[in-house]
């Protein structure tokens, strides 16, 4: 475990791998591969990286940089799949890394979250810590047995230096044996034992306060925790500056109705700790089932009439689509029109995830994608970051495809619409208004 620990934190910390390993030729520097990634953009290739942090491939941190270890990684993982280990990817390699990447996200819950007890901004695995609860210096988040725990903390007060705070570290509990550990002026990073659990503890210090995290996991997790612990420590981002603004009290989104009876498909984040939702035109609704993984939500309206619902049957979807929605009332006057846009499948129709480009208007959270026959492509949804990386600034919009919605209307008792008479899209959509306390 010593010589897996210092690989890990050396990288983590931003050193070599292996400090004692020899530097690459100058030459290396003018091979095509690492050419080949300069060419492409800045976020291809943190992409790259952050699918290969995901498959274990890749111990560093995921940037815009492509230097020889993550080409090294890349040629691991061609091989590994029974690819020619060229370093550069082909279009179906980059696919299938993309999918394996995935899975094991959605595997363990994954999730960019703030923390309000320390103000960090950090990666966490939610299925395997759901249990959450506040401690007097952050939050504690754990699985129902403890077998994975999480931690944040925040110290301040007179004294507070990011050394004292490395000594604390090293020595409490009693039980925690460290076998790596390294201090920089503004971070430290230290792994072990503590116990029979391995530990891992990251902390950053900035104007005389100390933000940090702990992760604990048994030995027995060691193949489904190591990638996350890399995932996690190259999230960590202790001072953000970029903060969400506090949810609104009333916050407006889009429905798509998908049945007769009063069923409205909307985005689950945007009903979610609501008070009072209300359709417009047709009164209060309930919230009667939601997803996390897919971002879906289920509304009921009781004793509507003259609903439309929209078409869930077609041809496989286009790239290009139409976002159809009501946007915020704030940013057309306290109006409450249906609004029509252009968007564009930047992952490619077909792929497991869709990401929209460019991210539509506040208030099409929920909007229908519609095809060129005006059937339902997906559902829009806005999603907190969720990369083993630096964080995007801001949500990223997502299409939840068609597939995926019909298994979830299906979940929850609902017969999706196969064929219906010609209609207006726009008769199917409604405003969704969530009313906070």
């Amino acid at each position: 475990m010593r010589l897996a620990g210092a690989v890990l934190l050396c990288v983590l910390a931003g050193l070599p791998a292996f400090a004692q390993a020899p530097r690459p030729a100058k030459a290396a520097k003018a091979e095509p591969v690492p050419a080949a990634y300069a060419a492409m953009p800045p976020a291809a290739r943190s992409a790259i990286q952050n699918d290969l942090i995901w498959l274990g491939a890749y111990n560093g941190v995921a940037t815009s940089d492509f230097g020889p270890r993550a080409v090294a990684a890349v040629k691991a993982f061609q091989k590994e799949h029974g690819g020619k280990d060229t370093g550069v990817l082909l279009p179906a390699e980059r696919t299938a890394l993309a999918a394996a990447a995935q899975a094991k996200q959605d595997a363990v819950g994954w999730r960019m979250m703030y923390d309000p007890a320390t103000g960090v901004l950090l990666g966490l695995p939610l299925k395997l810590v759901p249990q959450a609860e506040p401690t007097p210096a952050g939050s504690h988040l754990a699985a129902p047995r403890g077998e994975v725990q999480v931690e944040t903390f925040r110290m301040t007060g007179p004294g507070t230096t990011l050394a004292a705070a490395f000594e604390q570290q090293k020595k409490e509990p009693a039980d925690r044996q460290p076998d790596y550990s390294v201090l920089r002026p503004d971070f430290f990073v230290l792994s072990g034992l503590q116990g029979p659990r391995k530990f891992y503890v990251r902390a950053h210090a900035k104007d005389g306060e100390v933000r940090g995290m702990t992760v604990l996991y048994y030995p027995a997790m060691t193949s489904i925790m190591d990638p996350v612990v890399v995932a996690m420590s190259s999230t960590f981002t202790p001072f953000p500056t970029d903060r969400p603004p506090p949810r609104r009290r009333i916050e407006y989104a889009t429905g798509i109705v998908v049945s007769p009876a009063g069923d409205i498909l909307t985005d689950r984040e945007a009903t979610e700790g609501c008070n009072v939702i209300t359709v417009g035109g047709l009164g209060n609704a309930e919230r009667v089932a939601d997803d996390k993984d897919s971002g879906l939500a289920l509304l009921r309206v009781y004793g509507a009439r003259e609903l439309h619902p929209l078409v869930l049957a077609g041809a496989p979807a286009a790239s290009d689509v139409t976002l159809v929605g009501v946007a915020d009332p704030q940013s057309q006057g306290g109006g409450d029109a249906i609004s029509s846009v252009r968007a564009r499948l930047a992952s490619g129709a077909g792929a497991a995830t869709q990401s929209l480009e460019p991210t539509p208007a506040v208030g099409l959270s929920g909007a229908a994608a519609l095809d060129a026959q005006n059937h339902l492509v997906g559902l829009v949804v806005l999603k907190a970051p969720q990369v083993a990386g630096p964080a995007p600034a801001g949500p990223q919009a997502t299409l939840v495809p068609r597939e995926t919605i019909r298994g979830f209307l299906a979940h929850a008792n609902v017969a999706a619409v196969s064929s219906a008479a010609a209609l207006d899209p726009k008769a199917a959509v409604v405003r969704v208004i969530c009313v906070r306390k």
